[in-house]
């Protein structure tokens, strides 16, 4: 199995940077913004836009950890006992601009299922999808607002993204 790094450090960091300027552009300013990372990785990513974001504007942008555990649709198929965390939103979403964070934009199965799982957390103005990484093949239409990079795969591909917080080390690594 080859693996290639198609994102070091450094452009994840760029990436990163690049994100949170649109979302303040496109928003016109964060004050009614709430970011929710997707549990694992997306949790992560979403801190770090929200301490650019602050770097940028001065603001503080809350950020949340969302556990789509129990809204997947392939929960049936696994055989292991999934294991289900609380979802944790710091502030009300009602009525906010919500920007989900994950790593990966693959099917579009797990941001479905994100969606569901905010939606029973409040009723937001807006919904928001910003990922790392746009793989393609979607089966499911949906499509990201922000985009660290697009990366054109094969089915048979894998991605992996790695945080230095979990991980020990930034980076993104396709497995041919």
């Amino acid at each position: 199995m080859e693996m290639k790094t198609i994102l070091d450090e450094a452009a994840i960091r760029r990436a990163l940077t690049r994100i949170a300027h649109e979302i303040i552009e496109r928003n016109k300013g964060v004050s009614e913004t709430v970011l929710v990372g997707i549990r694992t990785r997306g949790i992560y990513l979403a801190k770090r836009l929200a301490e650019r974001i602050h770097q940028i504007e001065g603001q503080q942008v809350p950020v949340g950890e969302l556990d789509i555990t129990l809204y997947r649709d392939d929960l049936t198929e696994k055989t292991e006992q999934p294991e289900v965390r609380d979802s944790d939103l710091p502030v009300s979403i009602h009525g906010k601009t919500v920007v989900l964070v994950d790593d990966v934009l693959f099917t579009g199965r797990t941001v479905r299922a994100a969606m569901d799982a905010l939606i029973d957390q409040g009723r937001p103005k807006m919904i928001q999808l910003a990922v790392l990484v746009d793989r393609g093949h979607r089966e499911l239409p949906i499509r990201p607002d922000y985009i660290g990079k697009n990366v054109p795969t094969s089915q048979s591909e894998v991605v992996t993204v790695t945080v230095a917080e979990i991980d020990l080390q930034d980076q993104v690594m396709i497995r041919k």
